[in-house]
C-alpha cells in the first residue's frame, strides 16, 4: 500500500542533506584573508555586502565584473591598509545606519573611536551606534572595525566571542592599520 510518504526524503532530511546549499554558492566570490576569508555578494552591477568568513571556506573566483572588482580591491587593502576603495555600493541601511557608517569612514586609519565617542558625534546613544556597526554590510569599505567599547574591543559584526573568530579579524584588522592602543583607554587593545 503506498501512503505517499518518501522514505528517502526523511533520510535526506535526518542526514542534514536535503536542499542543504553549498557554502560557496551563496557568495558571487570568495577572497582570502589572513583571518579567513571575505564573501562578496553582488546585485546586478553594485557590491550587495561582505562577509567576514572562516578558514574554512576556500577562495572562489568572481562570476561578474563587480564581483571581480571588489574582490581585487579587498585583496588590494588587505596588502596595503592605506589603499581607499571606489565601488559602487548598494544603497543599505536606515537613515540613521547610514548616519553612522559615514562617520565610521570619517576615522583615519591607525585610530579608532569609542561608540560613545560616535554617538555624542551624531546626537545618539553608544548601544544604537554599536547596532548600527553590526548591520553594515561593507565592512572594510565602511571600517567598522575601527569603533570600539570604552573598556576594550566591544563587539564585532555583531558578534560578542571575546576570543573566538570575529574579534580575532578586528584585532589583525586594526594591526593591519598601525592601531596600537586606544589612550582614552590607558590600556592596549590586543590581549
Amino acid at each position: 500500500m503506498h501512503t505517499g510518504y518518501d522514505m528517502s526524503c526523511e533520510a535526506a532530511v535526518r542526514a542534514n542533506t536535503f536542499m542543504k546549499p553549498v557554502p560557496s554558492q551563496m557568495f558571487n566570490a570568495i577572497v582570502p584573508a589572513p583571518f579567513g576569508a571575505l564573501g562578496i555578494r553582488t546585485a546586478g552591477d553594485q557590491l550587495r555586502e561582505v562577509v567576514y568568513l572562516p578558514p574554512s571556506f576556500d577562495e572562489k573566483a568572481a562570476d561578474s565584473a563587480i564581483a571581480e572588482r571588489s574582490a581585487q580591491q579587498l585583496a588590494r587593502y588587505l596588502r596595503d591598509p592605506d589603499f581607499s576603495f571606489d565601488l559602487p555600493l548598494v544603497d543599505a541601511g536606515t537613515e540613521f545606519q547610514r548616519k553612522v557608517w559615514q562617520e565610521i569612514s570619517a576615522i583615519p586609519r591607525g585610530a579608532v573611536r569609542t561608540y560613545g565617542q560616535l554617538a555624542k558625534a551624531i546626537g545618539s546613544h553608544p548601544r544604537a551606534v554599536g547596532q548600527a556597526c553590526g548591520a553594515n554590510p561593507f565592512p572594510l569599505i565602511k571600517p567598522c572595525h575601527r569603533v570600539t567599547a570604552s573598556g576594550g574591543l566591544g563587539g564585532f559584526s555583531n558578534q560578542n566571542d571575546e576570543n573566538g573568530f570575529h574579534l580575532s579579524a578586528k584585532r589583525w584588522l586594526l594591526r593591519h592599520e598601525g592601531a596600537t592602543a586606544a589612550p582614552w583607554q590607558q590600556q592596549s587593545i590586543w590581549p
